[in-house]
């Protein structure tokens, strides 16, 4: 996969790319896939996703894309899946969805529904609940993956010291955000393109398949673990750019 500047397309009113992060990541995750598109002139922003809940997430993210001017090309990594479905209906300036090692759920659908569907997944096991004060009083849970299992289950094909760093820095998400489900469904209106990855252990690859082929979405498939933006980020950055160039044409 090349990752050279393509010159052709910068100044041609290249959509804005918005990214997603999903639970157990942040920001810096897509530093590998902002370098590549920067390189090819799109203008990036990487959403710094509350991973709060579906709805409050989705708020934040749809504040964000109704401040931004001309088009816009959505990318979301795992829960940020969720997000991006909620957060993009009904956004006249969304022209694609581009769905990372994520999921494309329909109205009702959550994280833990999702994940029962198909076997696979090794976060179950391999989650920490953290005690932390709920908004409007009583307790609530953050959930980590615990960090002497994090490089297996989500980055097996990272680096070892990049994904230790990883466990480190990890994003925890409220059991809101894995409990609650979609109420908006934008994928049945914008085009959306998926990318696959074959060796995740956080979301089975059969799921994505399955969700994707629901969805009408244009796939590829990668040989990558979950944190396939880090090990792989040429790839990523191709599928969209690929979406992008479907909306410009």
């Amino acid at each position: 996969m090349s990752s050279a500047p393509d010159r052709s397309a910068q100044g041609a009113g290249m959509p804005t790319v918005v990214l997603v992060h999903g639970a157990f990541a942040g920001s810096s995750s897509w530093n590998g896939v902002i370098a590549n598109l920067k390189r090819r002139g799109y203008p990036v922003i990487a959403v710094a996703n509350p991973l709060r809940g579906v709805q409050k997430d989705a708020a934040y993210v749809r504040a964000l894309l109704d401040s931004l001017p001309g088009p816009v090309v959505m990318a979301a990594h795992s829960y940020g899946g969720l997000v991006m479905t909620e957060a993009a209906d009904g956004a006249s300036n969304v022209k694609a969805l581009v769905y990372v090692a994520s999921v494309s759920p329909d109205v009702g659908e959550s994280v833990i529904g999702l994940l029962g569907k198909y076997p696979g997944s090794q976060l179950a096991s391999s989650i920490k609940m953290v005690p932390i004060p709920a908004d409007g009083g009583g307790m609530t849970t953050d959930q980590y993956i615990l960090q002497d299992t994090y490089p297996e289950v989500f980055a097996a094909d990272v680096d070892r010291g990049t994904a230790e760093i990883m466990a480190a820095t990890q994003r925890p998400a409220s059991a809101s955000a894995q409990e609650e489900a979609v109420t908006k469904v934008a994928w049945k209106t914008i085009p959306s393109w998926t990318l696959i990855t074959t060796q995740d252990k956080g979301i089975p690859p059969d799921l994505q398949r399955f969700l994707a082929e629901r969805a009408g979405s244009t796939t590829v498939e990668v040989a990558a673990s979950h944190a396939v933006a880090v090990s792989q980020p040429d790839p990523v950055a191709d599928l969209i750019d690929t979406a992008a160039r479907a909306t410009m044409s």
